[in-house]
């Protein structure tokens, strides 16, 4: 447990920092489950409309430290990539 001072100031801030992230985190997840869900349907309108809502919510996400900005360009990549694929 934090003895001083500034260490308890530190451990308030993370556990501030921890909510806010991970609130944000469940927010993402919330747009890939739809995304998902639009894929599924097999759509290509829908869907693609679903993956202009999507790729700047992920990538907002990658801006703000929630998810690394590798992981945001690979999973717009893979979605793209599959809403192409239900055109075809």
């Amino acid at each position: 447990m934090a003895n001083t001072t500034s260490a308890k100031k530190a451990t308030r801030k993370i556990a501030r920092k921890t909510a806010v992230n991970k609130s944000r985190r469940t927010f993402l997840r919330g747009y890939l489950r739809r995304m998902e869900e639009a894929l599924e349907a097999g759509d290509q309108a829908a869907a693609a409309e679903q993956l202009k809502i999507v790729q700047p919510v992920v990538m907002k996400a990658a801006t703000r430290g929630i998810i690394h900005k590798n992981t945001a360009a690979r999973k717009v990549s893979r979605l793209s990539a599959r809403v192409k694929a239900l055109g075809a």
